[in-house]
């Protein structure tokens, strides 16, 4: 056979990255292996300013807008070496619109997935990122798996994020609806969550998992003022 050629929708899905990843479900979603301990991290940094961190502590976070760290999916292997300065990384939180396409709100999980499972096989600690889109994302509603679940394994860690995400009254519904489906389905032990944890979403699901909260980077600094 001839050297293989990536077209343009092969480069831009990264597939070179899930070369040797297990896939999960129908839509055949990368699986990133779980740990084989759970560390919590001692903060998060986003990962544009990742430098920031003068001791390089924290755990590399992708909790931004998606330009800030559009090279992480692009150029993924170039950051490799980057990010090994860190204890450990959280998969890229790729957004989710609710009022995009589905094919869109998947490709965008496939991509937190896909560049989750090749910094893992480079050595890194990863915790996967969740995020979900609509319900069709995160209930049996359209399909028979949630997608927005797939490719992270059950009883583990995970980290979602607040910051920015619930800021309306449709946003806050998304988001409660989404983060009771991922307890059934993942039933996480630990959940690390960047933002803040209203009651109004997490008052009465707290005894569930075990949450850790990390302040967002700005309000972090300004507490140390």
């Amino acid at each position: 056979m001839g050297k293989k050629i990536e077209n343009l929708v092969d480069e831009g899905f990264r597939v070179s990255l899930v070369e040797r990843a297990f896939f999960d479900g129908a839509f055949e979603i990368p699986h990133i292996p779980g740990p084989d301990r759970i560390i919590i991290p001692t903060g998060m940094v986003p990962f544009s300013i990742r430098e920031r961190n003068e001791n390089f502590e924290d755990f590399v976070c992708f909790y931004e807008h998606d330009v800030n760290f559009r090279e992480i999916i692009t150029n993924t292997e170039e950051y490799v070496e980057d990010l090994k300065r860190f204890p450990g990384v959280v998969s890229p939180d790729c957004s989710l619109y609710i009022d995009a396409p589905l094919c869109v709100q998947i490709a965008d999980i496939y991509l937190n997935r896909a560049v989750g499972y090749y910094l893992r096989e480079q050595g890194l600690y990863v915790v996967p990122n969740i995020r979900w889109g609509d319900e069709r994302t995160y209930t049996t509603e359209l399909f028979d798996e949630k997608v927005a679940f797939q490719g992270v394994d059950k009883h583990s860690i995970v980290s979602i994020g607040t910051y920015g995400q619930i800021q309306t009254a449709e946003s806050k519904r998304y988001f409660r609806e989404g983060l009771v489906e991922m307890l059934k389905e993942l039933e996480p032990e630990v959940v690390l969550v960047y933002g803040s944890m209203p009651d109004k979403i997490f008052g009465d699901l707290k005894d569930k998992t075990r949450f850790v909260m990390y302040p967002d980077w700005t309000t972090r600094k300004k507490s140390k003022n």
